[in-house]
């Protein structure tokens, strides 16, 4: 990502862009004016469908996370041009979406959870850094109650196949599935940056929704792969 100098003034001079994630943990609910369902975007990167779903959906709060300030430069943009500057049901936050425990706290509760286009880390012995890996889920079902939902963008159709047996085994549950988004007439479809170079490329977007469960957790991590080999190679 390239340097942007006015990134960083504007969002410290933003009042809904957070730079210390971590003194709200166990308190985001508190820190919007209004009690409403809170839905958390996991790498909103420039926010073109956070500012569009924001917009459309002023009775639920939004938090926004992305570990670039100048990416949530644009985001804030984006957001404020959609919203309006003094917009008070989006939250901007700059963290490492790995470490979801160190800046959220079950008592956060979030209704939904939105993932879109994340980095496949097509490599085995990265599988473990993959958003949808079951040690990220577990992290999202400790925020979200029975019945609460991930929803799930890729490009990439080998994510999308092995993120389908990685959400079963942490217990959530398909409630739609599309291996072509365009083409199945999902609305309304809240479309990111990525999506619209992977569309303009001829590239069909996979996508997913799936709810959590009170299914039991397996938390065995050698057994989540497919051939059951150990995660670490």
């Amino acid at each position: 990502m390239r340097l942007k100098k006015w990134a960083r003034p504007e969002l410290a001079a933003c009042p809904w862009a957070v730079d210390e994630p971590e003194k709200l943990r166990g308190h985001w609910r508190e820190a919007f004016p209004r009690e409403a369902p809170l839905h958390l975007e996991l790498g909103c990167g420039k926010g073109v469908a956070t500012a569009a779903m924001a917009s459309d959906n002023p009775g639920v709060n939004y938090i926004a996370v992305d570990i670039s300030p100048d990416v949530l430069g644009d985001c804030r943009r984006n957001v404020a041009s959609a919203c309006g500057e003094d917009v008070d049901h989006v939250l901007l936050a700059r963290a490492n979406i790995e470490n979801l425990g160190w800046f959220f706290a079950p008592e956060d509760r979030v209704e939904r959870i939105y993932l879109r286009f994340p980095n496949p880390w097509p490599r085995r012995r990265h599988e473990k850094r993959r958003l949808t890996h079951p040690r990220q889920l577990v992290q999202y079902r400790a925020l979200l109650p029975v019945g609460g939902e991930v929803w799930f963008k890729t490009d990439d159709a080998a994510l999308f196949e092995v993120s389908q047996m990685y959400f079963g085994v942490a217990g959530f549950e398909p409630v739609w599935l599309t291996e072509d988004l365009h083409a199945s007439g999902f609305a309304p479809n809240y479309v990111s940056e990525h999506e619209r170079k992977f569309t303009a490329q001829g590239i069909p977007i996979r996508a997913g929704i799936w709810r959590k469960t009170d299914a039991p957790v397996e938390e065995d991590f050698t057994r989540w792969r497919p051939d059951g080999e150990d995660a670490g190679d």
